[in-house]
């Protein structure tokens, strides 16, 4: 296993990296983080993961570890391929990737293109409790919380049959009421209650 590379950038495009090490070329498919971090440098290193398939033996690189530890959490995703992977890891930070995933929210992965409302579930159902609080501030967290209360509430309204523009206005106005101790059944009696 190649766990890094360490050389001169040959070629630099937004999705590939050739890095001579030592008179022999090693060509790396990166993400437009990677590219970004790496853009004017002439020499580095970049972590790496050989993705073997049935087809191809690809390496992939990466600026940062968190990176790559990002990318085999969401190869693991049963539907995610590392295809996929790069494009979210082209379309949001690691760190910014957990959080959607820790909290929920669901509709900032499905703004990564590749990633529908079922993929986007999926991640958050599996990597969930993987990713874990400790990827996260108590201030991310607590926030999340209420994001994910809020995202809840609407989908428990629109369930219901009532329009998501209506079910997020109402919930919104509620989540501006209420105290922190409010159950999510509660909101959404109070949403409702607002209609």
């Amino acid at each position: 296993m190649i766990a890094f590379v360490r050389g001169h950038f040959a070629v630099k495009t937004p999705a590939r990296v050739v890095v001579d090490v030592n008179g022999v070329g090693y060509d790396l498919q990166v993400s437009l983080n990677t590219y970004s971090a790496i853009s004017n440098k002439e020499n580095g290193l970049l972590f790496t993961h050989l993705h073997i398939t049935e087809n191809a033996h690809t390496l992939f690189g990466f600026s940062e570890l968190a990176e790559k530890e990002m990318f085999l959490q969401l190869i693991s995703v049963s539907g995610v391929g590392a295809s996929t992977a790069r494009m979210m890891l082209s379309g949001m930070r690691p760190d910014e990737i957990a959080t959607a995933i820790v909290t929920g929210n669901t509709r900032q992965l499905e703004g990564i293109k590749g990633i529908g409302k079922k993929s986007a579930e999926r991640l958050v159902v599996e990597l969930r409790d993987k990713l874990g609080k400790h990827t996260l501030s108590p201030a991310q967290v607590s926030a999340g919380i209420v994001q994910t209360v809020d995202a809840d509430a609407i989908n428990a309204l629109v369930a219901l049959g009532i329009g998501r523009v209506m079910a997020e206005q109402a919930v919104k106005k509620t989540m501006l009421q209420k105290d922190q101790n409010t159950s999510l059944e509660d909101i959404i009696k109070q949403a409702l209650k607002s209609l």
